[in-house]
């Protein structure tokens, strides 16, 4: 039973998805059928995809103009997506040179790829192919270098810069060419290996000093809750960096006491969590339109395309898509790195609120440019980084009790519920060898031989 207090009361849930056509609709573009995805459950039963919370349905009508058919189908498609391009990943090792979605219901999944004796094998699994110049591994390390070039210097006229995958390319926003064309150059990159783009947006974090909803620092800035955590018998919430330091007290909503920060990063990464007072009860619930709830069932990563909502204390539920992950912003406060791109509008107060795509989470807002009235460019930390860093255990809506200790749990590589996997990551489990197709949180009930829709036999 839920108490006064809660702290997943007002989080917002991202789910990861990414989609093919295993599911359409009248008129929907269509693909090669995919090749059976194997025993077990399929993805989007795996990530809650088949069953959608009616908020996000009706959020994504509002939002991308999608019929209620239009909104399943594309959920579905994405969760399916997701199991496909990381089989592909694996498949492709070094030639990968990306992923995403695309299509009014995410009909289209894309792999890029450097080498065009793969094509046909791409194909094969229902995907478009894109043969590109880079590898994903060497526009990264171009990201770096700009990564780099940021620490040594000031970046308020490139506040941004990001691995674009469908055009196999870094850009650099700047609010002029000369500035994006110096930054260039002292990163020692290439005019051939980035571009620019010119756009007068500046992010900002999106925290504010007025009275309103959600959390207070110190009683005076308002932040967003966004996911209920826990850390062995601790319990409380994760939320953005920049909302607090380590030692800073929070009260809720109705300013009664709530918990402290035990941990924070800002800039270079933008994430912190709350332990919560005894007084407080988590729930796996992220706040929808009208107080309306949304469960969180995990933590599967999006692709680049998927759709994703947003909740926030002072502008509510929100939809848009991914534009690019691993995304650098150069806020007044300095860089954070490692952030997702997403169409999302939000405000000042919406800090730290949840993303999620579908039922999955997906992080928590840190900063953008523009509003909910004219629209606007969001960017939110990635949850399961966040998980990692503090070792945190996501609240969800499944039980969350120890997993039966498999035969090999002496192994040093087997497999555990808790663990954040990351795509490409090896595990064992029951003598038998296993490849993760995408980013998650382990649960128990997703263990490697029963969910092919996160993990390969290799």
């Amino acid at each position: 039973m839920v108490g006064r207090h809660a702290a997943g009361g007002s989080h917002a849930a991202l789910t990861a998805l990414g989609a093919l056509v295993l599911t359409a609709v009248p008129a929907a573009a269509s693909a090669a059928p995919p090749p059976a995805p194997g025993p077990g459950p399929t993805a989007a039963r795996t990530v809650g995809a088949d069953r959608p919370p009616a908020e996000v349905l009706r959020a994504l009508k509002r939002d991308l103009g999608l019929t209620p058919e239009q909104a399943s189908a594309r959920l579905v498609n994405e969760a399916e997506a997701g199991t496909r391009a990381g089989r592909l990943r694996n498949t492709l090792g070094a030639r990968f040179a990306g992923a995403w979605v695309s299509g009014t219901t995410s009909a289209r999944l894309t792999i890029a790829t450097t080498d065009a004796s793969q094509v046909a094998a791409i194909r094969a699994q229902g995907a478009e192919a894109a043969v590109v110049r880079r590898t994903l591994a060497e526009l990264r390390a171009v990201k770096e270098k700009l990564d780099a070039a940021a620490r040594r210097g000031r970046t308020a006229e490139t506040p941004v810069w990001y691995v674009d995958v469908p055009s196999n390319r870094v850009v650099v926003q700047a609010t002029g060419e000369q500035a994006g064309a110096a930054f260039l150059r002292s990163a020692g990159v290439r005019a051939g290996d980035a571009g620019v783009r010119v756009s007068a947006d500046r992010p900002r974090p999106l925290a504010e000093v007025v009275g309103g909803d959600a959390y207070y620092t110190d009683d005076q800035a308002r932040c967003s809750i966004g996911f209920s955590v826990t850390e062995a018998q601790r319990q409380g919430f994760v939320s953005a960096g920049h909302c607090g330091r380590p030692g800073v007290k929070t009260t809720g909503s109705d300013r009664t006491a709530q918990g402290t920060f035990q941990a924070s990063t800002f800039p270079e990464k933008d994430m912190s969590w709350v332990e919560v007072n005894t007084g407080w009860t988590l729930t796996p619930d992220v706040k929808g339109e009208q107080d309306q709830r949304v469960q969180v069932a995990g933590s599967v990563q999006a692709l680049v395309g998927a759709s994703v909502c947003r909740s926030g204390s002072s502008t509510g539920w929100h939809c848009g898509t991914i534009e690019q992950q691993d995304t650098s912003v150069s806020y007044a406060e300095g860089t954070v790195n490692g952030l997702t791109r997403t169409t999302v509008c939000a405000e000042p107060g919406d800090s730290g609120g949840p993303f999620l795509a579908g039922s999955q989470g997906q992080g928590v807002t840190s900063g953008g440019s523009g509003d909910c009235t004219s629209g606007g460019t969001t960017f939110f930390q990635p949850l399961n980084a966040m998980l990692k860093e503090f070792g945190l255990t996501l609240k969800t809506s499944s039980t969350q009790s120890a997993p039966p200790a498999p035969a090999d749990q002496s192994a040093a590589d087997a497999w555990s519920a808790g663990r954040v996997y990351d795509e490409g990551a090896t595990v064992s489990r029951s003598g038998v060898r296993y490849q993760c197709l995408q980013s998650h949180q382990a649960q128990q009930s997703w263990s490697p031989e029963g969910t092919p829709a996160l993990w390969q036999p290799v």
